[in-house]
Parts: structure tokens; C-alpha cells; sequence
């Protein structure tokens, strides 16, 4: 018996292009939340992997039901600090929620470290 997930051309599922990589779009002025969602899709951004993610509502739908839609010049301001001036001066390609989980990661091993020694150290002396 053939289910609809068993069959992938079936006419009642749209085809979902997650997996495809995505292009950015060109950085041009007059940009729209459109634009600046394939920002961060392509990968131009450096949040995520460059593919499509598609969302419930696209990016701005709620700035625009709430009457306060973003002007191109804002949209153009955020394209610009999300791409060029966020990676100036060879910054490193982590968001700026991810900076600091380096220093986490060697605290953490750190950690696991001292117990080790203090495990070893507490059974030697039995």
C-alpha cells in the first residue's frame, strides 16, 4: 500500500527546495525585507547555512500587520551592517549570540578536567 510521504511527486504536496544552496540577492538600494530574509538564507549573513528556510510568515509580515513596515532605507541599513560592516576588520563568522562559546566550550573542558584529577587524586589515596 503506497502512502503520500512514499510518493514524492504526489500532486497534493508542493515540492520544498530546503536542500537546494540559495544565491543572495544583489545589495542595491530601495532593498525589502524579501532581500534581506535571502541574506540571511544564502548564508551572506553568516547565521546559518545557505539554504532556503522556509518560515510560517515571512520575514517583516508582523512590522507590516502592525502598521510600522520598515522603509527601504532602514531595510538597506540592516543589509549593509548584516553583510559588510558585521565581518570588518576579519571578524570571525559567529553571530553575536555564539562570540563568546569558545571560551564556554574550554571552561566546561576545564571543568571535566579538575574532576578527573580530583577523582584520580581521591582514589590513589585509598
Amino acid at each position: 500500500m503506497s502512502t503520500r510521504s512514499d510518493h514524492p511527486h504526489h500532486a497534493d504536496i508542493p515540492p520544498t527546495h530546503t536542500v537546494k544552496p540559495m544565491d543572495a540577492p544583489p545589495l542595491t538600494e530601495g532593498s525589502t525585507t524579501a532581500q534581506l530574509k535571502g541574506d540571511i538564507d544564502s548564508g551572506r549573513t553568516g547565521d546559518k547555512n545557505a539554504v532556503f528556510d522556509p518560515g510560517l510568515s515571512p520575514l517583516g509580515t508582523d512590522d507590516e500587520a502592525g502598521g510600522t513596515s520598515p522603509t527601504p532605507e532602514q531595510v538597506d541599513q540592516a543589509r549593509h551592517q548584516e553583510s559588510s560592516v558585521r565581518w570588518k576588520n576579519r571578524a570571525e563568522k559567529d553571530s553575536y549570540a555564539h562570540q563568546n562559546s569558545h571560551k564556554a566550550l574550554y571552561a566546561y573542558v576545564g571543568f571535566i578536567g579538575l574532576v578527573l584529577v580530583l577523582f584520580v587524586g581521591a582514589f590513589s589515596i585509598l
